[in-house]
């Protein structure tokens, strides 16, 4: 994979391979997840792909009972909810993922600060196979 190509795609293609990566500004070092063609900082457009911490913990979450329609096909809904957080990684980098292992019917039992560890879950078949990013408890 080409180092300038920043693309949801390309991030995409790094999940299907079970890695997370984020974006590294070769010039000032700042880093991004998900990853960006441009450092938000000093504006350079020299970056590069570089693995993030698979570690992190519960920043905030909400449990969701109208679930679109990937989230439907995968067993989630109204009787079924599910967990959506962002998850702060040992980097300081936040990220926004599903939230397994927590019982989302029950979300007074969910702790904010709880230690999560990544997750790639993989769904649909075929072609529409897609692989997702979540976090464990």
């Amino acid at each position: 994979m080409a180092d300038k190509d920043f693309t949801s795609a390309a991030f995409q293609a790094h999940l299907a391979e079970h890695r997370l990566m984020g974006a590294r500004c070769r010039t000032c070092g700042s880093l991004y997840l998900p990853p960006r063609p441009m450092c938000a900082k000093c504006y350079s457009e020299d970056m590069e792909w570089t693995a993030v911490p698979a570690q992190g913990t519960l920043a905030a979450f909400t449990t969701i009972h109208i679930a679109p329609t990937a989230m439907i096909e995968a067993g989630y809904g109204r009787d079924n909810p599910y967990c959506s957080g962002i998850v702060k990684l040992e980097n300081g980098l936040a990220i926004s993922a599903q939230i397994l292992g927590v019982d989302a019917k029950n979300p007074a039992s969910i702790q904010i600060g709880a230690p999560l560890t990544v997750e790639f879950v993989e769904r649909g078949e075929g072609e529409a196979k897609k692989t997702v990013l979540a976090f464990r408890v």
